[in-house]
């Protein structure tokens, strides 16, 4: 099994990275990008034989706990596998 555990600043926390990069598309030629926000993404695999109902809910707690700062950022989970 695998999934991708994608985590962001929540919409109300400035992304000041997401701003140089808006910046510098508009410096480009790209006036039409009005916002960017970057984010990390996590590639995760399970061992062969790890239950989905376990597997789910280790995901859920990792991404809460460890990846994600849940006082400024948000993260999603997508099972690819």
């Amino acid at each position: 099994m695998k999934a991708r555990v994608t985590v962001s600043f929540k919409k109300s926390i400035l992304d000041p990275q997401g701003q140089t990069i808006r910046a510098a598309l508009n410096g480009h030629g790209h006036p039409e990008i009005t916002d960017v926000r970057q984010g990390k993404v996590f590639e995760i695999s399970f061992a062969e034989g790890t239950s989905a109902a376990r597997a789910r809910i280790d995901l859920e707690e990792i991404a809460r706990d460890i990846l994600a700062n849940p006082v400024i950022e948000d993260y999603r989970v997508e099972w690819t596998d």
